[in-house]
C-alpha cells in the first residue's frame, strides 16, 4: 500500500494572511512553536510561507507585511501524491522543512519533516537515549532549546551591543551520543518538537549535529534502507561553531544570512556550552 500525503499530512493548520503586519506572524509562531507558517488569502488559497528567517531578515523594517516578506514561489503536492515523493522534494530542497498540501489552489493541510519521521520511525520511546549535559538522565519535559519560541531575547538593545553569551540558550541543553540508533534519535526530535540536536562524546564535547534532514536522508534512499543504522553515519561532522564572547552580528550572519536554524556554541575546548536558534535573535 502506497503512502500518499492525506495520510500523514496535518489537516489543522496555523495560517496567517498576507495583508497582516509581520509581528503576526512572529506571534503566530510563538503560539504554535513553528518555523514557518503557510500564507493565505481570505478564500483560503495558499498565496505563499512566511517563515522565521524571513522575518529576521525585514526586522528592520517596522512596516513590512507578511506579503513583503513571505517567500511566493512555493512547492505543493496533491493530497493524493505519494509520500516518497514529499520526502524526496524535502531533501532537494534542503531548506524546505513544510509543503503545503492544496487542492484546486486551496490549502487543505501541510507536511513537515517531522511528519514524515512520524510515519516512518518503529514506535516506543526512546528519551532515555538523550541526556542533559553533565551526565544527568532525562525525567521529564526536555527545555525549550532548538525549538522556536518566538519571544527574542534581544529586546529593544542594538545587535551591535551584544555578545552571543547575552542571548544563547545555555541551561538544560540535551545532546545526544554518535552510537545512538537512528530509529531512536527520531524520536528524540519528534518528541520534543526538535529540528537538530548536537552530538556529543562521553566529555560533551562537540562532534557535529543531526537534524531532521539528516534523518529523512541517512535512513532511506529512494526508499530503500541504508547502511547507516546509527547517528555517526549521517550526522553533520563540519560544523559552524560559535563562542560565547563572539559579537552577536556573527551569529545574525549565519542564522539570518546563511540558512541556519541552529548554531552551537561551544568554548575553546569544544565543549558544548550553548545554543543559538532563529528565534533567539527576534526582537
Amino acid at each position: 500500500m502506497v503512502l500518499r500525503a492525506r495520510d500523514v499530512m496535518t489537516e489543522r493548520v496555523v495560517t496567517v494572511w498576507a495583508d497582516a503586519p509581520l509581528s503576526r506572524a512572529r506571534d503566530r509562531m510563538a503560539e504554535a512553536r513553528f518555523s514557518a507558517l503557510p500564507v493565505v488569502d481570505r478564500t483560503f488559497s495558499l498565496v505563499g510561507v512566511i517563515s522565521l528567517v524571513d522575518i529576521l531578515r525585514h526586522r528592520d523594517d517596522p512596516g513590512a507585511t507578511v506579503g513583503d516578506a513571505m517567500t511566493e514561489q512555493v512547492v505543493t503536492v496533491q493530497a493524493t501524491t505519494a509520500v516518497s515523493v514529499v520526502a524526496h522534494r524535502m531533501r532537494v530542497y534542503g531548506e524546505l522543512r513544510l509543503v503545503p498540501v492544496v487542492h484546486k489552489g486551496q490549502l487543505v493541510g501541510v507536511i513537515t519533516r517531522s511528519d514524515l519521521l512520524r510515519a516512518r520511525r518503529a514506535g516506543g520511546l526512546f528519551r532515555r537515549a538523550a541526556r542533559r549535559l553533565g551526565g544527568a538522565g532525562i525525567t521529564g519535559p526536555m527545555p525549550e532549546a532548538m525549538v522556536p519560541r518566538g519571544a527574542g531575547r534581544i529586546g529593544g538593545r542594538p545587535v551591535s551591543s551584544l555578545r552571543v553569551s547575552d542571548v544563547m540558550t545555555d541551561g538544560g541543553l540535551v545532546a545526544i551520543p554518535p552510537g545512538l540508533a537512528l530509529d531512536e534519535a527520531a524520536e528524540v526530535l519528534l518528541s520534543y518538537r526538535f529540528t537538530a540536536v548536537p552530538v556529543v562524546d562521553d566529555r560533551d564535547r562537540l562532534l557535529g549535529i543531526v537534524s531532521e534532514a539528516d534523518l529523512m536522508s541517512g535512513s532511506t534512499d529512494g526508499g530503500r534502507r541504508t547502511r547507516a543504522s546509527t547517528v555517526d553515519g549521517v550526522m553533520t561532522y563540519d560544523v559552524e561553531v560559535l563562542h560565547p564572547g563572539d559579537p552577536l552580528t556573527a551569529a545574525e550572519h549565519l542564522l539570518a544570512e546563511r540558512g541556519f536554524r541552529v548554531v552551537p556554541v561551544v568554548d575553546d575546548d569544544q565543549v558544548l556550552v550553548g545554543v543559538l536558534s532563529r528565534s533567539d535573535l527576534l526582537p
